[in-house]
């Protein structure tokens, strides 16, 4: 299993086998905490081949420094079966989830992670920057 594309972004969707994505970010900034972020969404692109076959729970959780979750929702969990054609040398699937409210109680660096059979596949990076009402610079 191969996760090719994990970004967070702006909007993500699936278009005729093709995964569209706009405006993709490592970073945002606010001017009070907490920040909240009203919607984003994660896009990623897995790559199986038929070692993959079989059933795999997928999780998805946001973490603060310290590697807590930032809220009582993560980690956001999901079944995620995978079913090979027979004679297909591989296959890809696009998947996208929601955020809406995100809510960062701090500014500072977090974390997405994405774990597949609980072990740690990709984590992005977020850093969460709180700026100067008046002359937009970090505070």
């Amino acid at each position: 299993m191969d996760l090719q594309i994990a970004t967070l972004c702006d909007f993500a969707a699936e278009y005729q086998g093709k995964l569209v994505v706009t405006g993709t970010f490592d970073a945002l900034a606010a001017k009070a905490t907490p920040i909240v972020h009203p919607q984003c969404s994660l896009a990623m692109r897995f790559c199986f081949t038929p070692e993959d076959a079989g059933d795999h729970e997928l999780s998805i959780a946001v973490i603060d420094e310290d590697g807590q979750a930032i809220n009582e929702k993560m980690p956001i969990k999901g079944a995620m079966p995978v079913e090979m054609p027979d004679n297909v040398a591989f296959m890809s699937r696009h998947l996208i989830i929601g955020f809406q409210g995100l809510t960062f109680p701090k500014a500072g660096v977090y974390s997405v992670d994405i774990l597949v059979d609980g072990e740690l596949i990709q984590r992005l990076p977020l850093r969460i920057v709180q700026v100067d009402e008046k002359t937009g610079q970090p505070v």
